[in-house]
């Protein structure tokens, strides 16, 4: 009999763990978060948009006319006590465990205050560190109302497809919140947080190179207004300033903890500058970092970055891969401008944010006996600002694509 009771309480021990369990049913799923600043010191505007997990799934049993999201916002000193604010008329229990992004409107991330907003994301359990760290231009809550995708019903995998594509191309960087703290709580290195709008910029200029816009500058014509492009630079937790998608791919060729698959690009051709050449960069290796830090003179720094190219189109019809001079024009163009560009980035974030968004403080700690010591030296203000930097890039193969011969003009219009 006293093995039976044993057992029986044993076995209700181990149903206790599920006395606190929500079924799917009863939750919503908050997909994406937008905060904005109010009038009020303090208080802050916190938009949830909840997806509806019916919609766009094959098993879904909605309606046609059901909406694939619900989009509320509340105030709130921070994101725990607005989610239970908002509960108070969403009908199920509100869960961020499932979040993609996080929106800050510009204005509230270069406000200083901002850094008291969001440290409460890294207090909740629901919210995972993965989460992508969004600046928009417009207020958040507008951002998230006007993004509609065409192609996507979907919202949580909107945001997925779009961030992952973006990160890999290089036009965005790649700005979880764990990468956030880690390098504000740092205070060491520059942190590029993704930059969107979906409102076109009255500036909207045609520029001959893809990746020379940020959001809202890009031409076009139907589809999503919502434009991923660029990067908002932070300083000590704070917005100071914005990247071109060519400035954030640079960044992260030079950041040896992100990683980075080819990029597109184009490049004036040299022989004949009316045309642009397009081709595919890629690196099979990391970045060689150098840093030799002195205490009484400049530290220097010596990149060297090994890469290949492939052509993929020559507008210009110049047999670039059947003549070893044209190569070796074409081969020494490259490589220039990619030291040019690069210089220019470097050159800008030591005189300008006199710190670095290529998280390069990692190769000087190993200099400092402990914490104290490595502060005292002062990235920021000493160190990197003063140091000589050179970066050299170095090809390791040029290729051209499947075919050897493009088309001849004088055979095709003779």
């Amino acid at each position: 009999m006293n093995r039976k009771l044993l057992m029986f309480l044993f076995i209700m021990l181990l149903l206790a763990g599920c006395y606190d369990r929500i079924e799917l049913e009863q939750q919503s799923y908050v997909v994406a978060m937008g905060i904005d600043k109010t009038d009020r010191k303090g208080v802050y505007a916190f938009t949830y948009q909840i997806a509806n997990p019916e919609v766009g799934s094959a098993a879904g049993q909605g309606g046609a006319d059901e909406a694939p999201a619900e989009i509320v916002t509340v105030d709130g000193a921070d994101i725990l006590s607005a989610t239970h604010t908002a509960n108070s008329f969403v009908t199920k229990k509100i869960t961020l465990d499932h979040t993609k992004v996080i929106v800050v409107s510009e204005e509230l991330a270069r406000d200083e205050d901002f850094i008291r907003v969001i440290q409460s994301a890294s207090r909740s359990p629901q919210i995972r560190r993965g989460v992508q760290l969004v600046v928009s231009r417009e207020d958040a809550s507008d951002f998230i109302n006007n993004n509609k995708p065409l192609m996507e019903q979907r919202p949580h995998k909107y945001y997925q497809f779009m961030l992952d594509r973006a990160t890999q191309t290089g036009i965005i960087p790649e700005a979880t919140l764990h990468r956030f703290f880690q390098i504000t709580e740092g205070d060491a290195d520059l942190f590029l947080a993704i930059y969107a709008t979906t409102e076109q910029s009255d500036q909207t200029e045609n520029k001959k190179t893809e990746d020379q816009y940020i959001a809202g500058e890009i031409p076009q014509i139907g589809g999503s207004p919502t434009q991923f492009m660029g990067s908002a630079v932070f300083k000590e937790g704070q917005m100071i300033d914005t990247f071109t998608g060519e400035e954030t791919r640079f960044a992260q060729i030079l950041d040896n903890t992100l990683e980075m698959e080819t990029l597109f690009a184009t490049i004036p051709d040299p022989l004949m500058p009316e045309y642009q050449i397009a081709y595919n960069y890629s690196q099979k290796e990391d970045p060689s970092i150098n840093i030799q830090y002195h205490k009484e003179k400049p530290t220097t720094i010596d990149v060297q970055i090994p890469y290949q190219a492939e052509i993929l189109a020559v507008p210009s019809l110049i047999k670039y891969s059947q003549n070893k001079e044209y190569q070796k024009v074409l081969r020494e163009t490259l490589t220039k401008r990619l030291n040019e560009k690069t210089a220019e980035l470097v050159r800008k974030s030591q005189e300008e944010y006199r710190s670095d968004p290529f998280y390069w403080s990692l190769y000087v700690r190993k200099y400092f006996k402990d914490v104290k010591d490595y502060e005292e030296a002062d990235w920021h203000k000493k160190i990197y600002p003063n140091a000589k930097i050179t970066v050299n890039y170095k090809m390791e193969k040029l290729e051209f694509g499947k075919m050897i011969n493009d088309s001849n003009l004088d055979e095709v219009r003779d």
